[in-house]
């Protein structure tokens, strides 16, 4: 019985095997390829089975919800016409990427001779890009006991870089509790956002700071700057302020005084006054040209 029955089994595995074959299957070696910018990147796309000896291979890039070729009628199309090849039967190769090759590749095999004509794969690609110089910003001058913030910002590096501060050339803790050697500090750094806020600067805060921006393609940092944390001089505010007062006041007593002596009264007639005489009741007055004085126009009434 056992021996009648291993043609049969044989034959199964052979039709097995040959329903196997007739679909194409793709792989990839690496997926999710990482490469820094400039540098060159292969993009995996691997015919594991198939009875097609020629399939037609396309290659297409899904980027901002928008589809393009970059592989189709057996040419590199599009940006990457000077910059890609296909690389044995069904890879892509990209020399000098940039970080606008950022983006999902899908490969896709057609084979007319297979049973599952149609394969696919999606590969991404991310491009890391170094960070260039930060912009910091550090206040020159700041009084004991006052708050000062200071800023770390850089826009190129990918992924998005995280900040450090350093003080004359020391790294800076996140918290200036949670390190003794700054304890007389009370600082908060923010490495996501490259902000370092102090609540009171105190004179050992005085210092050189200067930022670093690093990501997994390196790293930037900006040039050193001065901050000066000074004592408020409070007696000579005060004396300032009582300087200020004092001429004020002789100001004021020079402008009461000449009020005073008619400096700022205005004078008619060689200096004096002119005030017209009053009219008794019952009379009026009338000028001529012959008279050249006034006259009465009636007499006095009793």
């Amino acid at each position: 019985m056992a021996l009648r029955r291993r043609p049969s089994l044989v034959l199964l595995l052979l039709l097995v095997r040959g329903c196997m074959i007739r679909a194409v299957n793709l792989k990839s070696s690496n997926r999710t390829p990482v490469v820094q910018e400039f540098e060159s990147v292969e993009l995996s796309c691997i015919i594991t089975d198939s009875q097609t000896n020629d399939p037609r291979i396309e290659w297409k890039k899904i980027q901002d919800e928008q589809t393009t070729y970059v592989f189709f009628d057996n040419k590199i199309q599009g940006d990457l016409t000077d910059r890609a090849e296909l690389l044995g039967k069904t890879s892509l190769k990209i020399w000098n990427v940039t970080r606008t090759d950022s983006a999902l590749y899908r490969c896709e095999v057609v084979a007319r001779n297979d049973r599952k004509e149609i394969d696919e794969i999606v590969i991404e690609l991310t491009v890391q890009v170094k960070p260039v110089a930060p912009v910091c910003r550090v206040p020159r001058a700041v009084p004991v006991g006052k708050a000062a913030t200071l800023s770390c910002q850089e826009g190129e590096g990918f992924p998005r870089p995280h900040y450090s501060w350093y003080r004359n050339d020391v790294p800076l803790p996140t918290d200036s509790r949670a390190n003794q050697r700054f304890r007389n500090s009370s600082f908060i750094l923010n490495p996501e956002t490259g902000t370092l806020v102090f609540s009171a600067v105190h004179k050992e805060d005085s210092g050189q700071y200067y930022c670093i921006a690093s990501n997994d393609a390196g790293s930037a940092r900006c040039e050193e700057q001065d901050m000066e944390v000074y004592d408020l001089n409070i007696g000579g505010i005060i004396g300032g302020v009582l300087v200020v007062l004092t001429v004020l006041a002789l100001i004021t007593g020079g402008i009461c005084c000449a009020y005073r002596r008619g400096y700022f009264i205005s004078h008619s007639r060689n200096g004096e006054s002119y005030k017209n005489p009053g009219k008794p009741d019952g009379v009026n007055y009338i000028r001529t040209d012959e008279e050249g004085d006034f006259r009465h126009k009636s007499s006095f009434v009793i």
